[in-house]
């Protein structure tokens, strides 16, 4: 069984990949947010492709499977709800995504912010820094009877059963 994170700004539980995890375990041990401006360039190794006033766009360094393009715009103060987002930065965000999406023929997809967290289980970030995903999914990859799915929260009873199956 996985041990509970001691970091407050992450959570072990959602990791998919082995470089992501032996990143995190160090980040979880260094108790401080991946994800603020002092500390993202010792984890985050992919340029910065844009700095806005509330945003900054990169690749996401571990990206899901099955995508053809998958950008990650992270919020530049250290917020964890969108009640504390800032209004004037949704309308930035969708721009800096629509730039992007024109510049790289993005002909389809989705954008997702994951937000707080709850004593009943945590909502599917892994880190809990607000930000925001564009994705879109190699369709030709896809089963015949298969959709791209991102997740949105699971219950703790969920990361229980499952953490006990990954030992």
């Amino acid at each position: 069984m996985r041990k509970k994170s001691k970091n407050k700004y992450i959570h072990l539980s959602n990791l998919r990949r082995d470089d992501q995890k032996e990143v995190m375990e160090e980040i979880e041990k260094q108790g401080h947010c991946p994800f603020c401006i002092e500390n993202l360039g010792r984890y985050h190794k992919n340029p910065i492709l844009k700095k806005g006033k509330f945003w900054l766009l990169t690749e996401n360094q571990w990206p899901y499977k099955k995508i053809k393009h998958q950008l990650l715009a992270i919020y530049k103060t250290h917020i964890e709800h969108i009640k504390e987002m800032n209004p004037m930065a949704g309308q930035e965000l969708i721009a800096l995504f629509a730039d992007e999406a024109r510049k790289r023929r993005i002909t389809g997809g989705g954008v997702a912010v994951r937000f707080g967290k709850s004593k009943d289980g945590n909502y599917g970030s892994s880190v809990l820094h607000i930000h925001a995903h564009l994705i879109e999914p190699d369709l030709r990859t896809l089963k015949k009877d298969e959709s791209w799915k991102f997740k949105f929260g699971q219950p703790k009873i969920y990361m229980k059963k499952h953490r006990s199956q990954d030992s």
